[in-house]
């Protein structure tokens, strides 16, 4: 495989796996490839995949034939949940050269190197169970902003998720790894550091999702720490939390953030539904209760603060009133806006064994219904702030003679665009 020397990426689902992607890409760079954009022509295009949903395992098929269509000649890698989830599915793909597992997609150009285009599709993967190891990921794509994975993996079992069966046990990297890549990005002149993983707030755990041994003691680390030990870098000027469950989101976390001078007012909380019977069935691990009292102290210690919501529509035995619950609970929350997701029933699961099914149409119309509910609360939290000076992080694009950027409290700005302002932090009267 000596003449494969140029690469092509492309990601399908969360930060996280854009922080892997963008990992992947430099240890690639680094053994002699050359980037190039998807779109272009390669001698390899790697998808790294999801499988939250039906929707990214379509769109991981169509993107092959894609390939096939404009580089048969070139060679297919698949990584990522999906691959890990169903490898001899992804391998019977036509134009898929190589499926990799959660073990192997950090050894990717060494699998690379033993491939010939024409040989049946290679399979490395492994049980989930086995796949132990922790590898640091950060995203590269410009200065502005960086996805840092901290955490990885999840020890909940909720019944819609797969994600557990894809990356396996929760584990974490130590605190001082973390804040070395800190510094480094801090050089690279990172302003912004969005903390990511895929249970955030259960950070701690070591890469063998067992006990940390520091010093002579063994004991777990935790986020608390972690964002204690991040506010004294210097270097860094913002941080964000991507995403941290209710349940794991503690009153000292909240009252660190309101008090911080790094860590901008805006969470990202998971709710998945509004209905207490409904998230039972989920076997989430709070009740609505929990997720309003949370809400309740963040507005209350940051009134400016953005919240943005997941939830979850036609999970199986939403019943119309069920879901009247959530949004009459999600209409009466001070949040900022809606990540809806519309219930994709995903194989080995518990909920496929609930009933009834919501019919899919019933699903898309109240996906929708949530999220003009989304816009209208995004409306009334910029209206607030109508007025206000707040400090943007405006990004290095320019996106036909506009730029944008974000405020603390994640109120996009677009303005024409100003060279002097690219990756830097303006007062901005909204």
């Amino acid at each position: 495989m000596a003449a494969a020397q140029t690469v092509a990426f492309h990601t399908l689902g969360c930060k996280l796996n854009y922080a892997e992607t963008s990992s992947i890409s430099r240890l690639m760079e680094n053994e002699g490839f050359e980037k190039r954009e998807f779109t272009d022509h390669a001698d390899v295009y790697v998808i790294n995949t999801c499988s939250v949903t039906e929707n990214a395992d379509k769109e991981c098929r169509q993107l092959v034939r894609r390939i096939q269509r404009k580089a048969p000649e070139s060679l297919v890698v698949i990584t990522g949940c999906y691959a890990q989830l169903k490898p001899k599915e992804i391998s019977e793909i036509p134009g898929v050269d190589l499926v990799l597992g959660a073990a192997e997609k950090f050894n990717i150009a060494q699998h690379i190197r033993e491939l010939s285009k024409g040989d049946s599709a290679k399979i490395c993967s492994c049980d989930i169970g086995e796949v132990t190891g922790f590898n640091t990921s950060y995203s590269l794509a410009d200065r502005t902003r960086t996805f840092l994975k901290v955490q990885d993996g999840c020890d909940y079992n909720c019944s819609f998720c797969t994600i557990p069966m894809a990356r396996g046990k929760s584990r974490s990297d130590l605190i001082q790894n973390v804040l070395t890549n800190v510094h480094e990005l801090a050089a690279k002149g990172t302003k912004e550091i969005v903390l990511t993983g895929i249970n955030l707030g259960d950070f701690g755990k070591g890469p063998d999702g067992a006990g940390v041994t520091i010093g002579m003691n063994n004991r777990e680390e935790n986020f608390f720490e972690l964002i204690q030990a991040l506010e004294k870098v210097e270097d860094i000027d913002r941080y964000r939390i991507s995403s941290i469950e209710p349940n794991l989101l503690s009153n000292e976390i909240i009252e660190f953030v309101a008090n911080s001078d790094k860590f901008m007012p805006h969470f990202h909380i998971p709710l998945q539904s509004g209905s207490n019977t409904v998230l039972a069935a989920m076997r989430r691990r709070y009740k609505r209760e929990l997720y309003a009292d949370r809400v309740k102290l963040i507005k209350t210690l940051m009134p400016h603060c953005a919240i943005g919501v997941d939830v979850i529509v036609g999970f199986p035995g939403e019943t119309d009133e069920l879901f009247k619950e959530t949004f009459d609970f999600l209409h009466s929350l001070d949040i900022s806006y809606l990540h809806v997701f519309t219930y994709s029933e995903r194989a080995n699961t518990l909920a496929l064994d609930i009933e009834p099914v919501v019919p899919m149409q019933v699903r898309n119309e109240r996906n929708k219904t949530l999220r003009n509910l989304s816009y209208m609360k995004m409306q009334y939290f910029t209206s607030q702030h109508a007025g206000q000076t707040r400090k943007v992080l405006f990004e290095d694009h320019n996106k036909n003679g506009m730029m944008e950027g974000y405020t603390d409290n994640y109120i996009r700005i677009s303005t024409p665009y100003r060279e002097e302002w690219a990756n830097n932090i303006v007062d901005w009267k909204i």
